[in-house]
């Protein structure tokens, strides 16, 4: 679902450089700060799903698209990446990771 108002997409900020090198001239505008929240959110759902739909060998690539964009939200919500592994580490801690492969069916 898309919460960001108008149309086009959040793109990474080479993407028009990379668009005119290639003979084309871009059209873009810089979103807001509520806007761009919502692009980022949208991306996120975006690059998770083609991480999803990815086979094994784009498996890393698209994994790494969604790592982008977690990095820029958490910096949105003024958090750098050490911040933000520190909570990670800190869930982990508390409730665990996901190494173990545990999958709940429900209680007795």
């Amino acid at each position: 679902m898309n919460r960001s108002s108008g149309y086009g997409k959040l793109v990474r900020d080479r993407i028009p450089q990379i668009i005119r090198a290639n003979g084309a001239e871009p059209v873009t505008y810089v979103a807001d700060a509520e806007e761009y929240r919502d692009r980022l959110r949208d991306k996120l759902g975006e690059e998770v799903a083609e991480f999803l739909q990815a086979d094994d060998a784009r498996a890393p690539e698209e994994l790494a698209d969604v790592l982008e964009v977690l990095h820029a939200l958490a910096t949105d919500l003024g958090l750098d990446a050490r911040q933000l592994e520190k909570i990670r580490q800190g869930k982990a801690i508390e409730r665990g990771g996901f190494a173990n492969r545990i999958v709940w069916t429900g209680n007795q």
